[in-house]
């Protein structure tokens, strides 16, 4: 009972860092805070959700897949907010010439 209350919390507490990051994507004026928004919120939301959900696993099998599924989403949110950055950098360096 006590587990399901905090796996639940981190849950919730994980949903909670998404929409903020979706808040910042809407509200924040330029690319880079945008980005900064999405990469830092999901990244914690996603390590809070993925935590709750290891809690409520079954077994090794369960944790192990969740835990490969983060590392992966996570790799894949740093590579491609760096993508991102880097080609709104060379935009604007070609706008000032």
């Amino acid at each position: 009972m006590m587990l399901e209350l905090v796996a639940t919390a981190l849950i919730t507490l994980g949903t909670v860092f998404f929409i903020a990051g979706t808040v910042g994507l809407l509200r924040f004026p330029d690319i880079y805070c945008r980005l900064h928004a999405l990469t830092k919120a999901d990244g914690l939301g996603l390590a809070l959700i993925a935590l709750g959900l290891a809690l409520m696993a079954d077994g090794f099998g369960e944790v192990f897949r969740i835990i490969l599924i983060w590392f992966f989403v996570a790799l894949a949110s740093a590579t491609s907010g760096h993508l991102i950055a880097a080609h709104a950098r060379r935009v604007d360096r070609e706008r000032e010439t």
